[in-house]
């Protein structure tokens, strides 16, 4: 079941890729004091006008060679490092027990506690799952798949395809039932078909980590290549269907609204208004079905496929949606083994207390997060940030009465989309209920199983419902932050709006850098290739000219361009089209952050020409802006997670998020004096905001 989209909503990803933000942090680790700019992080020996991110980054790239826990590592991950030890020391407190515990406080506590007790979990073995197991084998006909595929969701087990809601794309007040492609075992659609010795390597260690799984749950040898066979013929199958993260960055070509009696109509293989019978959804009449032709595939697929392989396929997926913690240790590592050596080069698995800490967050993360900001997010902060905040929409209010290629009916339209923004800054107005959730100290498998049905139910209880729009899909602690299209608001958790990123000891030129390109990238995004295709109400709807559309595409065709040319490891190129958005949002974002400077030191009286002292590096307001914001970025990468990367996240790497963005501010070249034609100032740029 999914439920947070993360094909429409785009998010900063400060420490690196999609599949998961990394933490790094000795048990004996102490607080760092980190700074928004630091110049001992600065190389003095680079010039900053032929490779900026050398510049801004060589000394910290020195200074921190990645952890054999860790497949990167990089300011957002230091960051991240210590949210984690605030985490466990508040979960740890909350696991010692005690009778002055508050509800939530009890749940937070036992989990954590009966998630770090490996050796209970590997008392229990395989008894915890067996029951689901069971269920999967009881299976007689294909006809009974919808409510066993119903039972399974229930438990946040995704299978043959994703169920959830979401807002619906031309009425966005509303919330409605949405039909989706699966996630799959491999990264993305590509992984299954690409024929390059490394991706044709990377399949045959698929299927080997997949047969070692089933040998693990006791199939012999020669059984567990067959299953592995099965899994790897049925995954092609359905990726074959599916459409390409590139093509999933489209919202045209996700939303497709039917009756229910026509979308069960076209998949009589599969019966689905009985597996929403099952599954006890709220009444369902009408729907998005993301991609039609996948579930006319999938409906293929259930034809061709025999019961026995449909039924393994089932068991791999239980597995395989099932977190490691819960699990014995040999099938914990043996999922390690893939999913992190193999597919991200990272040598050792994380400390058990730093995947506990993870995983109750993912839990039970507002229950975690209201200890967490009470003790680390004050008021104050809070309202700095908005004013910040504030600031830069400002500056892009102005940026767009100043845009020469707009004309003033669509800029009109484009203002009042902007002035609906809403901000969400630091943690929700109103927290989340987990009343109904039950933790119990020492079933580590069902509190696993029960935190995700209760937001399996959270998310489907939703269906035929206003949308709450104080709701967040981040949790405070998180060194993150996004911008959702539907919603049009932008979110910032407490957990980023510390040093680096926001700095209340240092001057407003390192704040506006950091935590001011934060939020011009996720206001940006408002007007990205995506989502300027959202009106401010959040409906998908064209607000342009026809002709102010072209004049978009042409400027976003070439940022495309400029990032298909950067190299990020070996012979993989960044992918122009898949990073698109992120990169018009980090252009875009910086030139509003340091127009919203500019204004804001002429407001305050700052010397622009004035040099700082040590602490800023002898460097001048606008040099430090553009220090600070070079220095957010810096990060070591593994080249196996580099690979990954480029083929699965809309983020480029991070020597591009600087350097592929500051060669197109003429700002910039004023700011460090570079002269026309060296690397960091080209004769041509790319502009759109």
């Amino acid at each position: 079941m999914n439920v947070f989209r993360t094909s429409l909503v785009s998010g900063i990803m400060l420490a690196g890729c999609l599949i998961s933000l990394s933490s790094h942090a000795q048990d004996t680790a102490t607080q760092k004091n980190m700074k928004g700019l630091d110049p001992k992080l600065i190389d003095a020996t680079a010039d900053p006008c032929v490779n900026f991110y050398q510049y801004a980054c060589g000394g910290w790239l020195k200074q921190n060679p990645i952890p054999a826990d860790e497949s990167s590592y990089g300011r957002g991950t230091e960051l991240d490092d210590q949210n984690q030890l605030v985490l466990k020391s508040i979960l740890e407190k909350a696991a010692s027990g005690g009778s002055d515990r508050s509800a939530n406080e009890q749940k937070i506590g036992d989990y954590y506690a009966t998630c770090i007790d490996s050796n209970a979990i590997n008392e229990a073995g395989m008894k915890p799952l067996q029951p689901v197991l069971d269920r999967i084998a009881a299976l007689k006909a294909k006809d009974e798949l919808p409510e066993l595929t119903a039972y399974l969701d229930s438990l946040g087990i995704g299978t043959l395809f994703d169920f959830s809601t979401d807002q619906d794309y031309k009425d966005a007040t509303q919330e409605i039932a949405e039909f989706d492609q699966p996630g799959l075992g491999l990264p993305e659609k590509g992984y299954y078909d690409r024929t390059d010795e490394k991706s044709v390597k990377l399949r045959e260690q698929y299927k080997a980590h997949v047969a070692r799984t089933f040998e693990l749950l006791g199939e012999s040898p020669a059984q567990a290549q067959k299953d592995a066979d099965a899994v790897l013929k049925i995954e092609t199958e359905l990726a074959k269907h599916s459409l390409s993260n590139v093509e999933r960055r489209d919202p045209q070509a996700l939303y497709h609204k039917m009756t229910l009696a026509s979308f069960d109509s076209s998949t009589p293989s599969f019966a689905f208004t009985r597996y929403l019978r099952a599954l006890n959804t709220p009444q369902v009449d009408s729907l998005n079905v993301t991609e039609p032709k996948f579930f006319i595939g999938l409906n293929e697929v259930l034809t061709s496929t025999d019961l026995d392989s449909l039924k393994t396929y089932l068991r791999w997926a239980t597995i395989r949606r099932t977190p490691g913690t819960a699990l014995p240790q040999a099938l914990d590592d043996e999922s390690f083994n893939f999913y992190g050596k193999i597919l991200e080069g990272q040598p050792e698995q994380q400390p058990r207390w730093k995947r506990c800490a993870r995983s109750t967050d993912r839990a039970l993360g507002e229950a975690l997060g209201q200890v967490y900001v009470a003790q680390r997010f004050s008021p104050q902060d809070k309202q700095r940030t908005l004013e910040l905040t504030h600031d830069v929409e400002a500056a892009m209010s102005r940026d767009i009465d100043q845009l020469d290629w707009m004309s003033p009916a669509t800029k009109i339209r484009a203002k009042e989309k902007l002035h609906l923004v809403a901000n969400k800054i630091g943690y929700p107005d109103k927290w989340r209920d987990y009343s109904t959730l039950e933790i119990v100290r020492g079933d580590a498998l069902g509190n696993v199983r029960r935190s995700a049905a209760f937001e399996v139910k959270r998310q489907i209880n939703k269906i035929g419902k206003p949308v709450d729009h104080g709701e967040w899909g981040m949790t405070p602690p998180t060194v993150n932050a996004y911008y959702n299209p539907l919603m049009n608001d932008i979110n910032f958790p407490a957990g980023i709006l510390q040093p680096p990123y926001f700095d209340a000891r240092q001057d407003d030129a390192v704040n506006y850098g950091d935590a001011g390109g934060v939020i011009g990238h996720e206001l940006t995004h408002g007007f990205d290739d995506e989502g300027r295709q959202f009106d401010g109400s959040g409906n998908l709807k064209e607000w342009w000219t026809p002709e102010d559309g072209k004049k978009f595409t042409e400027r976003a065709d070439c940022v495309v361009k400029e990032y298909d040319g950067f190299v990020a490891v070996d012979d993989l190129h960044v992918n122009g089209k898949l990073t698109l958005g992120e990169n018009i949002a980090d252009l875009g974002g910086l030139k509003l952050a340091f127009l919203a400077y500019l204004d804001r030191a002429q407001k305050t009286g700052v010397d622009l020409t004035k040099k700082g002292d040590a602490e800023y590096g002898g460097l001048t307001p606008e040099q430090q802006f553009f220090v600070a914001y070079g220095q957010g970025w810096c990060q070591n990468n593994r080249p196996e997670d580099l690979r990954l990367r480029v083929q699965t996240d809309p983020h480029s790497p991070e020597e591009f998020r600087v350097n592929g963005v500051l060669v197109n501010l003429p700002e910039f070249q004023k700011a460090f004096a570079c002269k026309t034609g060296q690397p960091m100032a080209p004769a041509k740029r790319c502009a759109i905001w």
